[in-house]
């Protein structure tokens, strides 16, 4: 198997007296595809951010491409462009159109030039259904249309992997589908992700593998055919029926 694009090395993060994560361990590969979900508190969201340190660990590791996050020398800003991420609350710039949300990162960061980067915005716009709403703001667009731009904001970034931070919890329940509808293209598409998520048929058809967390620990992890219909662990089984009912 090849280098993994993310390794996490018996990861920990506490706040306070608070332990949110206990000695995580999980590789990630080019292409895949892997669904967290578990109980509200159980470490997935602290997971994601430790991956491209917008909280940074108490202990262990998370490695890039054999180098380790936030050494001496690293480069936060590059590592944090290759590992985009889609916040449950948009994050959305509120007084740039549309389009300019697009291209501002990758002027800023990627220093890239303005037509091309508007280019390059437009190629995503377009992709997520978006591309009508240029000249827009945010606040004139709908949650669902919102999550969508903040789609689109991160792939202009050219990520090597895309994390989402419970991308669908903060819509409405008839906007929930047009999202998982853009992520589940996205996945086809060979675009490594990681997905927090609550959304069990998203996890259990898209996902190569799902990983259930559960009080800091990864519980389980399996593909998912065997975590939802053969699950190892009491956890995993008690959890999963709460939300599949007879199906778990």
């Amino acid at each position: 198997m090849s280098e993994p694009i993310l390794a996490v090395r018996h990861l920990s993060k506490a706040f306070g007296d608070h332990l949110v994560l206990r000695d995580v361990n999980f590789e990630v590969q080019k292409g895949e595809v892997i669904s967290i979900i578990g109980s509200s508190g159980s470490g997935k969201s602290t997971l994601l951010r430790c991956l491209n340190y917008l909280e940074i660990p108490s202990g262990g590791e998370v490695v890039s491409h054999g180098q380790v996050v936030g050494a001496p020398g690293f480069d936060l800003t590059k590592h944090r462009a290759r590992v985009g991420m889609v916040f449950q609350s948009f994050n959305l710039f509120a007084n740039m159109t549309v389009l300019e949300n697009c291209v501002v990162g990758q002027v800023r960061v990627l220093k890239r030039g303005r037509d091309e980067a508007k280019q390059n915005a437009m190629r995503y716009l377009e992709r997520v259904g978006m591309a009508a709403y240029i000249h827009d703001k945010p606040r004139q667009l709908s949650g669902g249309q919102k999550q969508r731009l903040a789609i689109a904001r991160a792939l202009a970034m050219d990520p090597e992997v895309l994390l989402f931070e419970e991308p669908t919890s903060a819509l409405d329940p008839e906007m929930v589908g047009e999202v998982l509808s853009v992520m589940r293209k996205l996945a086809s598409t060979g675009l490594t992700m990681l997905v927090v998520t609550h959304e069990m048929g998203f996890a259990r058809d898209v996902s190569h593998r799902v990983v259930f967390m559960d009080e800091g620990v990864i519980a389980e992890e399996a593909p998912p055919e065997a975590l939802f219909t053969n699950p190892k662990q009491p956890r995993t089984r008690e959890f999963l029926s709460r939300y599949l009912g007879s199906n778990a």
